[in-house]
């Protein structure tokens, strides 16, 4: 008997899955976002533990956003005109020697003859090295993906992507938190050290691919081109635009060490749960999306999301109850992680694979510098009018946004997937 021609076939959710180098990548990510999640929560708690001030918390992201967002369009050229797995073992290596040294600082024997400002300003130090680092990462990491895996299965190695991500996201802040409580900060970092090497071997499963790009114009004229072509994209630029100001103004979540000490009373135990939360509610929901994508009106979906991302954070502190704020951080994690899926699968369908490199940077402009400024937002915000009033301003800016951004885009929103490409 014949098929229904009408009859749809269901898409394979594991087909990204199915190549071995994908594989391979998908574990670098992890371990490394692993171990960097790790890492950003134990620095976060033991700088509020030294210092007992919220704003050094911002300051934390302001280290590692200036050095990123200052390198990061010439981190999108050297990307794309380099071969990415070799690029990628040198950042990595890098990153390996910064954790060395944040571990050798909290060794008992060290820090007992530092005083609080140079174990303050040591780390300081080395989160803007990382900060370095990242303004390569991002790009190389993008144009990696895109050689590794078909166009057509763009949205679902997205979606795998995202979700490795988030995996780690959940254990690394449960993890940082509860082994600091438990053995302590240099044991910590001495588990980050090992989560970093794994990601670097795992490059090595990899081949090396030769870029597809090799500049005949000046650097400026190169990197004009991938802002050009940004700005020139109106989805893109909405998308980019938009996550930037919803993480800027969201940014609330770096206050979590504040909340779970000053206002919920719970200790590291307490203060991992609330960090890993987010990252709960995301994984699920990634879950999800690998069935059922979210791209079938994407600019609809996206400000839905965004929506309901902005009220989660105002829920979240307004909550007096550690409970309830934990429900309300399970859905800030749901909402992001759609926002998170259509907008690297559109940024992922648009790029030329020439401009990988250029073009990612430009979004790591956009979005890897406000979650480290956003930090430093939510920093000073609470530092000037308290913690809960910072969190709800937060919440309430880009709920604002959200509401600009739709009057000034209501033609993207009916289009669906095949329109966009």
């Amino acid at each position: 008997m014949n098929t229904d021609d009408s009859e749809s076939v269901k898409p394979d959710p594991y087909a990204a899955l199915r190549f071995p180098e994908f594989r391979a990548y998908l574990l670098m990510r992890f371990f490394l976002t692993f171990g960097y999640q790790i890492q950003a929560v134990v620095i976060g708690w033991y700088i509020y533990h030294l210092t007992k001030d919220p704003l050094s918390l911002g300051l934390i992201g302001l280290c590692e956003a200036i050095p990123a967002v200052s390198i990061s369009l010439y981190g999108g050229y050297v990307a794309d005109k380099s071969e990415k797995t070799k690029l990628l073992k040198i950042i990595i290596g890098g990153m390996i020697a910064c954790s060395t040294v944040l571990y050798l600082i909290t060794l008992p024997t060290l820090s007992s003859r530092l005083s609080t400002a140079h174990l303050v300003g040591i780390i300081y130090m080395m989160i803007f090295c990382i900060g370095i680092c990242r303004g390569f990462m991002g790009p190389t990491t993008f144009s990696l993906m895109s050689l590794i895996v078909p166009r057509a299965l763009y949205p679902n190695s997205s979606t795998w992507n995202s979700t490795g991500f988030q995996i780690a996201a959940i254990g690394g802040p449960a993890a940082g938190g509860l082994i600091y409580a438990f053995a302590g900060i240099s044991f910590t970092f001495l588990l980050i050290l090992i989560f970093l090497s794994i990601a670097l071997c795992c490059i090595f499963l990899i081949k090396k691919r030769e870029p597809v790009f090799m500049p005949k114009e000046s650097i400026f004229e190169s990197l004009s081109v991938g802002i050009k072509f940004v700005f020139g994209n109106r989805m893109m630029l909405g998308a980019m635009s938009l996550d930037m100001f919803s993480v800027f103004f969201g940014g609330a979540v770096a206050l979590i060490p504040v909340i779970a000490s000053e206002v919920l009373h719970v200790g590291a135990e307490g203060f991992g749960i609330m960090r890993a939360t987010p990252a709960i509610g995301a994984v699920l929901t990634m879950l999800f999306m690998a069935r059922h994508s979210p791209m079938n009106k994407p600019w609809r979906n996206l400000l839905i999301a965004v929506t309901g991302f902005g009220v989660s954070i105002i829920c979240y502190g307004l909550s007096t109850n550690f409970y309830l704020t934990l429900f309300f951080l399970f859905f800030e994690g749901v909402f992001d992680s759609v926002s998170v899926v259509i907008r690297s699968t559109i940024m992922q369908l648009l790029t030329p694979d020439n401009m990988r490199g250029r073009v990612s940077a430009v979004n790591s402009m956009f979005i890897g510098s406000s979650n480290e400024i956003g930090a430093f937002e939510s920093g000073l915000t609470a530092r000037l009018m308290g913690t809960v009033p910072a969190v709800v301003f937060g919440g309430t800016m880009t709920l604002i946004i959200v509401s600009v951004t739709y009057f000034k885009t209501k033609v993207l929103v009916p289009l669906g997937l095949k329109e966009i490409e």
